[in-house]
């Protein structure tokens, strides 16, 4: 399957710098799999949309993970944190990459410095010298990181959902970034977690994405989800995943245990076209990249063809990309 395969040309105009100006007025198009039709509609008729189903979404989030540094001779340093892999150690971008060393010490603020310790090639490992707790010293050090192609910083408050509960993601789930509070009562819902990494959003390389792999990303289910999941499908209900890593996170624990279970672990599932679904029936996701996994996921869930008739009437009809855009509902 070949890379070229899945990628489009949108105009720059309509990749969304701003979120809507309430959440639920985002516009949303629904598909309609086995009618093969695509509506216009609205995310604040989303509950007249869906019946009979179980709302599961992502409660990660995002950590101020953006770092502005300081060499001892005064040169800026800009510091990504991805993921901690032990106690005050860090995966990490750093740019620019080749005027830091290993061992020298970055301030970041009285209360936060950063020592290089290990060059993996596009990143680093680095150690986070602070006292307390990590993400109460990053909320007062750090900026939450938004996607580079938003050139606005004015509403980073906007990314993240109304929901956001377990830190440690560097970006959104930004299929939630719709949803109010007034819209959840309307539905039964279930939360799990799963930790947004870089590799989420990053385009494939590979010529041929079957050489393509995920980076890993780590998750948790409670009790409380997999009983409110496992019951619904018992019942009969339709499992509406909201965002992408919901998808992830639930076919991975399928995949691995042969049932949806309380558990935590670390996913790197690829799902491209061909993938058969075994938990999830219906998907809530905002408009990708093109050359992204996450268009290959909605590929394999609507369909090829129909999610790219899908993503051609979007731009026809101008509706808004990425992050801050517009969203489907594939039922």
């Amino acid at each position: 399957m070949k890379l070229a395969e899945f990628d489009y040309d949108l105009p720059e105009e309509l990749i969304a710098q701003m979120p809507a100006d309430r959440r639920e007025n985002s516009r949303l198009m629904v598909l309609d799999r086995a009618a093969q039709t695509i509506e216009h509609k609205y995310f604040y008729d989303i509950a007249g949309l869906l019946d009979d189903t179980l709302l599961v979404l992502n409660d990660t989030k995002v950590i101020p993970a953006r770092l502005f540094a300081k060499k001892e001779t005064g040169a800026q340093i800009e510091i990504f944190l991805l993921k901690e892999v032990e106690p005050h150690k860090w995966q990490a971008l750093i740019k620019p990459s080749k005027r830091v060393a290993v061992g020298m010490v970055l301030k970041v603020s009285g209360e936060l410095s950063v020592r290089p310790l290990e060059n993996l090639d596009d990143r680093w490992i680095v150690e986070l010298l602070y006292n307390g707790n990590i993400y109460e010293v990053l909320q007062r050090a750090g900026t939450i990181p938004l996607p580079p192609y938003i050139k606005n910083y004015d509403n980073t408050h906007r990314y993240q959902t109304v929901y956001a509960k377990n830190q440690g993601s560097v970006a959104a789930p930004t299929a939630g970034l719709h949803f109010t509070p007034e819209i959840l009562k309307k539905f039964d819902t279930a939360y799990i977690t799963l930790n947004v990494g870089l590799g989420t959003f990053r385009p494939v390389k590979c010529d041929n994405i079957l050489d393509h792999k995920m980076d890993e990303e780590t998750f948790e289910i409670p009790v409380a989800a997999a009983d409110a999941i496992n019951q619904a499908r018992v019942q009969g209900k339709k499992i509406t995943a909201v965002g992408t890593t919901t998808v992830r996170t639930l076919e991975s624990v399928f995949v691995r245990h042969g049932q949806i279970k309380p558990c935590t672990g670390a996913s790197e599932l690829f799902i491209y076209p061909g993938y058969e679904f075994k938990v999830v029936d219906r998907l809530i996701t905002n408009f990708h990249l093109p050359k992204s996994t996450l268009l290959m996921l909605v590929s394999a869930i609507a369909g090829k063809d129909f999610a790219f008739r899908a993503y051609e009437e979007a731009i026809a009809n101008k509706y808004r990309f990425y992050s801050y855009g517009d969203c489907m509902l594939i039922k």
